[in-house]
């Protein structure tokens, strides 16, 4: 039988290797949590850990590499090196996961500062890109 972390992480590494979004909200639970460098405060809920996580594939993916992973039952340490703007990155995501293999926290590690004063700018635009979309999509 199937661990929490093995469900979640072939769902993960199939939305990350497609670069495909879409289906992301359905792989997080409605309790999530995602922590990251280049925000203060933890962001709660699925809608706030979807746009995160929304952003950074976009921003993060187009040469995201995961080069190494550690698991446990419900939890996995990856890590991973992409370019943002020119600039080499290289970090840490840990993922838990509940029993249904839906993600509950998600906490990313980034170095070097050069580069996570990279990608906080770019997550900005990406951020306020993903809103307005979203504000056009409501406004119909």
């Amino acid at each position: 039988m199937s661990t929490p972390a093995e469900i979640g992480l072939a769902r993960w590494h199939e939305l990350v290797e497609t670069r495909d979004p879409s289906g992301l909200r359905d792989l997080i639970a409605d309790d999530a949590v995602f922590r990251s460098p280049a925000v203060h405060a933890p962001q709660e809920g699925r809608d706030l850990v979807h746009l995160y996580l929304a952003g950074a594939v976009t921003i993060l993916g187009p040469e995201l590499q995961y080069v190494d992973e550690w698991t446990r039952e419900r939890e996995a340490i990856l890590e991973f090196h992409t370019v943002v703007d020119g600039l080499e990155v290289s970090g840490i995501d840990r993922i838990t996961w509940n029993d249904d293999g839906l993600i509950t926290d998600f906490t990313v590690m980034i170095r070097p500062v050069k580069a996570l004063q990279a990608v906080i700018t770019r997550m900005g635009e990406e951020l306020s890109r993903l809103a307005d979309a979203a504000r056009d999509d409501t406004d119909g």
